[in-house]
């Protein structure tokens, strides 16, 4: 898929979203933004704002006949809107369930009227648990292994699985074109830690001078991805026709454990912080279940589009410190 692109961006006044709406507005593209601002805020277009190939409407994509009124004048839709974040997750479960499978019911079935191609962006949460002791790369053919329904933490996990079988479902029995990236734990300016997002938290108390609170024993590890490699990564895989009814996993290879993770963000930052360790169940309930692992496998996003992250994890760190300062 070659030339000017009329895109809808559903939740595009989010982290993730503004900063995928910049870069295609940099390519030349059109792009309409629907977001309810529930998460996301407009601030996170101001570098953008006015511009003439950009359209933003608040609105819900829960709302289908707007959903589907927008739709029909795009040529690729990402969908990128979603209840996100542990915190969230774990405080309102219905909420989460509901807006992600009832949202990306709406955007297949409007564009499966329309024609339009969907980026549905998943997660590396729908890995779950993954194998116990398995020390290799998650693949995006290997099995998924969720947890208890009892857990709350895995009602995320299993909304993003069940949006992916119903994207695939749509390209099988339709043909829409569909492309399921599944990101791994993008990071960068613009994001926040106040539904549980782990770097801006930690960051914001290191600058504080605050202990930085590692949930857990802070041996569970982790690929954290400079925000700037996961929208490359989507721009060009939403313009890539051999992705098209294929799961990529989109991340960074460097693991690293959330231990680590705050003794960089204290040496990066300059600060004299300590580290305090804090049970799960001290913050999100007894019963919080949690992972060990996450590190993709990203040889079928570099084989489809030639490109893999490649930006370091103290890169993407130095960003959102410098961020957090200017605030």
């Amino acid at each position: 898929m070659i030339g000017r692109l009329r895109v809808l961006v559903t939740g595009g006044a989010g982290f993730i979203g503004s900063h995928l709406v910049e870069r295609l507005l940099a390519d030349g593209d059109h792009v309409t933004v629907l977001d309810d601002l529930s998460t996301g805020s407009l601030r996170n277009l101001d570098a953008v704002s006015g511009h003439p190939s950009l359209d933003v409407r608040v609105g819900s994509v829960l709302d289908e006949e707007t959903t589907t009124s927008l739709a029909a004048r795009s040529d690729v839709v990402v969908h990128l809107a979603a209840a996100v974040g542990v915190r969230l997750i774990v405080e309102r479960p219905v909420h989460t369930l509901e807006t992600n499978t009832g949202g990306c019911a709406i955007v297949l079935r409007a564009a499966a009227r329309c024609g339009a191609k969907v980026v549905a962006v998943s997660t590396s949460e729908v890995y779950g648990r993954g194998v116990r002791g398995d020390t290799t790369p998650f693949r995006e053919d290997q099995d998924l292994v969720l947890g208890s329904p009892s857990r709350p933490r895995w009602a995320y996990a299993c909304s993003k699985a069940f949006d992916e079988f119903l994207a695939l479902a749509h390209h099988r029995e339709q043909g829409l074109p569909v492309v399921i990236p599944r990101l791994f734990n993008a990071i960068g300016p613009r994001q926040v830690g106040r539904y549980g997002m782990v770097v801006p938290r930690l960051v914001d108390q290191s600058l504080a001078g605050e202990p930085l609170t590692v949930h857990g024993d802070g041996l569970q590890t982790r690929s954290f991805t400079d925000v700037r490699d996961t929208v490359e990564a989507l721009v060009r895989l939403l313009r890539c026709d051999a992705a098209v009814g294929e799961v990529v996993n989109v991340g960074a290879s460097q693991e690293i454990t959330i231990d680590d993770l705050a003794r960089r963000i204290i040496r990066l930052s300059g600060s004299s912080s300590s580290i305090s360790h804090v049970p799960h169940a001290a913050v999100y309930g007894a019963e919080f279940d949690d992972m060990a692992r996450r590190l993709p496998d990203t040889s079928k996003l570099e084989q489809l589009t030639g490109f893999a992250p490649r930006r370091s994890i103290d890169v993407a760190l130095e960003s959102v410190i410098v961020w957090r300062r200017c605030l």
